[in-house]
């Protein structure tokens, strides 16, 4: 029972940062569809706990250590190139929106510039990715309780004291802008951008657990849970929607009614955990051109950096709204190979 928790924590921190830790997205994917977003956020934890088990499942069965490896056997050749490159596209610009993301949230809290934070997170994961990048994602990874709690707290907080009843509330919550046009299409666009986003590392996780069952549980557990946490950050926004509409974080906003200081609290928790994920993003973009921890590697990761910094001026809400949207309907590859892979799994994948 341990490994599986931990392996579905740990599937939950891979996501967290960029799936819906400011609540941004959550609000662009679901809260904007008021009632049907319910059911758009019940929709994506079925779909997360079926596709969290299938990669940790096929990372144990392969006993993969690169993602390269699986995402060319699932699917085949020439598909293969087409997945490798969207999630190589992913990492890249899935670091932009976290470097922008973390300028938005230095600016909301304490009123800073927000290319102030951007410079910092760019800093910081450059010089991480450069060091032992392992030692310091583990660390930043113990974080993710915190949010998961955080989020358990805001969302009953919310909920206790609403203003206006959710019917009164649907309107105001219609009328924000959608990433999506459709409800259902929101919710399984949402999964499969998360899902380009960590399946790299959670190929690997699962490869490096030998029991096939454990690893397959953990990523289910893992699934279920980050989907419920889904459902309680839409229910969260949703009854504080005609407060935290116009804010880029916020479930930020609504820490800050609760308390200034708490807010603080809750700001660190939210860098930490978009740090967490930036430095995933970089560290595998890197290292799937160049070997890490060499010279070449390190050029690269900071010229990389600094064009992501550039980008990040786009803005975090206005990336949020290009990017996620494009990788979703771009990573239906990578979802569409992992169904057929979990379904022929026992006659193709087990041949190594």
């Amino acid at each position: 029972m341990g490994k599986i928790l931990k392996m579905g924590s740990a599937f939950i921190g891979i996501i967290v940062g960029a799936g819906f830790a400011s609540g941004q997205e959550v609000l662009q994917y679901f809260t904007s569809f008021g009632h049907l977003g319910t059911a758009a956020a019940i929709v994506a934890t079925a779909l997360f706990a079926y596709l969290g088990m299938t990669l940790t499942r096929i990372g144990s069965r392969m006993r993969t250590t690169s993602h390269k490896d699986v995402v060319y056997k699932i699917s085949g050749r020439y598909l293969g190139v087409v997945v490798d490159y969207i999630i190589i596209f992913t990492l890249f610009g899935v670091g932009v929106v976290m470097i922008a993301g973390s300028g938005s949230i230095l600016n909301q809290q304490f009123g800073l510039a927000p290319f102030v934070g951007s410079v910092l997170m760019t800093v910081l994961v450059i010089v991480t990715v450069m060091l032992n990048v392992q030692k310091v994602i583990a660390v930043i990874g113990s974080i993710t309780p915190f949010l998961v709690l955080a989020v358990i707290l805001i969302s009953i907080y919310s909920l206790l004291t609403m203003d206006l009843s959710f019917a009164e509330l649907n309107p105001i919550a219609e009328a924000q802008k959608s990433a999506l046009p459709h409800w259902f299409i929101s919710a399984v666009n949402y999964v499969s951008f998360n899902i380009a986003v960590g399946a790299a590392m959670t190929l690997v996780m699962g490869g490096a657990e030998e029991d096939e069952k454990t690893a397959a549980l953990g990523g289910l557990v893992g699934g279920l849970g980050l989907g419920i946490l889904i459902v309680l950050s839409h229910l969260a926004i949703f009854a504080k929607i005609d407060k935290v509409a116009n804010f880029d974080m916020p479930m930020l906003k609504i820490v800050d009614d609760i308390s200034p200081v708490l807010a603080v609290f809750m700001s660190i928790i939210l860098f930490g955990m978009i740090f967490n994920t930036a430095v995933s993003m970089f560290y595998a973009f890197g290292a799937r051109f160049i070997e890490s921890n060499t010279k070449k590697f390190n050029v690269f990761v900071i010229i990389t950096g600094i064009v992501a910094f550039v980008a990040s001026f786009a803005g975090f809400t206005k990336l949020v709204a290009f990017f996620y949207p494009l990788i979703g309907y771009l990573g239906l590859f990578l979802v569409g190979a992992l169904v057929v892979a979990s379904i022929k799994l026992p006659e193709k994948v087990v041949n190594r």
